[in-house]
C-alpha cells in the first residue's frame, strides 16, 4: 500500500495527524523531550493488565506520560495460572518481564464495566463456539460459577457487573501461582492491586483485601504527588 492511498483511508488519516500532535508535543526541538531519557532505556514503576477494550485506555485513564506503564491488554484484563509447560504464553511472558527484568513495584489489574468478554461467559452464542476467546475465558469460569451461586436471581446486567470484580479477584490470585511473583512480593514488597472502573459513571473502585470487597475511590482525597 502507498502512501498516498494509505492517507485516503479516514482513521488512518486521523492517526497520523495524532502521530503529528505526540511529535509535537514530545520532541520540540526547542526543549528537552522526554524521549531522551527513555531512549536509554525504561524503567517503569507500575504494570497495568487492562482490557482490550477501545474505551479502556490505561494511558487516557490515569493520564500517564510515556515510560510510566508497562502495560498488558487482552480480553478482559485476565491473568492465567503459572503453567511450567513450554507453550506460548504472551501474557505470562509480559509479567515475567516486568517482574523479572524491569523489577516493577506495582501490578495493577484493571477491570471496566460493560466488558464483552465477561458477558460472553453468560451468553456464550455471542462469541465463536470452540474459539480462542472461549478458551482464554475458561479463566474466569470460577468467577462465573461464584456469582451464579451468590446471585442467581438477580438480572444478567448485574451478573455481568458482579463477575467483572471477581474475575480481578481470581487474577489477583492467579498472579500468586508465579514463583518469581511471589518472591518479589515476599522480598521485595511487590504490590498487587485490583481496580475496577465503571465507565458508565466515571467512578474508579479498588479492591479491599481486608473487607474482600471494592470500594470507590474518593477522588476529592487523592492530591498531586
Amino acid at each position: 500500500m502507498t502512501q498516498e492511498s494509505l492517507l485516503t483511508k479516514k482513521e488512518i488519516l486521523k492517526m497520523m495527524v495524532g502521530f503529528r500532535r505526540f511529535r509535537e508535543r514530545f520532541f520540540k526541538e526547542e526543549q528537552h523531550s522526554v524521549y531522551e531519557n527513555l531512549s536509554t532505556g525504561q524503567s517503569p514503576k507500575t504494570l497495568m493488565i487492562a482490557c482490550s477494550d477501545s474505551r479502556v485506555d490505561p494511558a487516557i485513564l490515569f493520564s500517564s506520560s510515556p515510560g510510566e506503564f508497562f502495560v498488558i491488554r487482552n480480553v478482559a484484563n485476565l491473568v492465567p495460572p503459572f503453567e511450567s509447560d513450554r507453550g506460548f504464553h504472551g501474557v505470562s511472558a509480559a509479567i515475567e518481564f516486568a517482574v523479572v527484568n524491569l523489577q516493577v513495584e506495582n501490578i495493577v489489574i484493571l477491570g471496566h464495566r460493560q466488558c464483552g468478554g465477561i458477558r460472553s461467559l453468560f451468553q456464550p452464542e455471542v462469541i465463536r463456539e470452540g474459539g480462542f476467546v472461549q478458551q482464554w475465558m475458561s479463566i474466569a469460569e470460577d468467577a462465573k460459577n461464584k456469582v451464579l451461586a451468590t446471585h442467581a436471581h438477580s438480572g444478567l446486567d448485574q451478573q455481568c457487573r458482579e463477575c467483572e470484580k471477581t474475575s480481578i479477584v481470581t487474577s489477583l490470585d492467579n498472579l500468586r501461582t508465579f514463583p518469581f511473583i511471589d518472591f518479589a512480593v515476599k522480598n521485595r514488597g511487590l504490590q498487587l492491586i485490583g481496580v475496577y472502573f465503571d465507565l458508565e459513571n466515571g467512578h474508579l473502585s479498588f479492591y479491599d483485601e481486608v473487607t474482600e470487597a471494592f470500594r470507590e475511590l474518593e477522588i476529592s482525597k487523592v492530591h498531586n504527588p
